[in-house]
């Protein structure tokens, strides 16, 4: 009787000693999930700059395009409709390669993308070739006149480029240089303008 008694009383110390240490374990287990991951982990190999092969400094630079180009004009268009008005975008731009080539174009859109995009395809199917002298100069004097706006340009050596409004783009672009212009109109429209140096241009010819 006493020696089961005994048994008993062992068998209850040992589990009593042995129930601690069961439960201490998961315990630790929590405390070392919730301790926080160490920064150079794999989420730092990931993140960290020395994983990318060249760095932000190995693109490649963007190609410069055959032609300059340039917006002279932009306006926003406004047609009444029947549930309000509805506004587009009318640009006019000029595109050229500062060699003799330049053109000028209109494009519309609903947005200022659209419209120059249609503006720069515009103006590429109107390029043309302008003759100049070993300097830069025009062989002689042309005038020409576009709507309301008519224009002059005069070779003059030495003076470089003396122009103004559109029609100093226009020239610009198409590499012209030692030139006196005058526009003899009132007119402060610069797609008329460009035009009207287009079409004196296209006059010129070589002797």
């Amino acid at each position: 009787m006493t020696t089961s008694m005994e048994q008993e009383t062992v068998t209850a110390e040992e589990v009593a000693v042995a129930a601690p240490a069961v439960e201490a374990a998961p315990a630790a287990e929590t405390a070392a999930a919730a301790a926080p991951a160490p920064r150079g982990g794999a989420r730092g190999s990931i993140r960290g700059r020395s994983s990318r092969p060249g760095g932000r400094n190995t693109r490649a630079p963007r190609e410069r395009g055959e032609f300059d180009q340039v917006t002279i004009d932009a306006r926003r268009v406004a047609r009444v409709m029947a549930g309000g008005r509805r506004f587009n975008f009318s640009l006019v731009v000029v595109i050229g390669d500062r060699k003799g080539r330049v053109g000028v174009g209109l494009g519309k859109g609903v947005d200022t993308a659209l419209a120059i995009d249609k503006a720069t395809r515009d103006a590429k199917k109107h390029l043309f070739t302008v003759p100049r002298t070993v300097s830069g100069s025009i062989p002689h004097e042309v005038s020409a006149k576009y709507a309301s706006s008519t224009v002059e340009i005069i070779p003059s050596t030495g003076r470089g480029l003396v122009a103004g409004s559109a029609v100093r783009t226009v020239l610009d672009l198409a590499g012209v240089t030692d030139v006196v212009t005058k526009i003899h109109t009132r007119s402060k429209n610069k797609l008329t303008i460009a035009r009207a140096t287009v079409e004196a241009l296209k006059q010129l010819r070589t002797k």
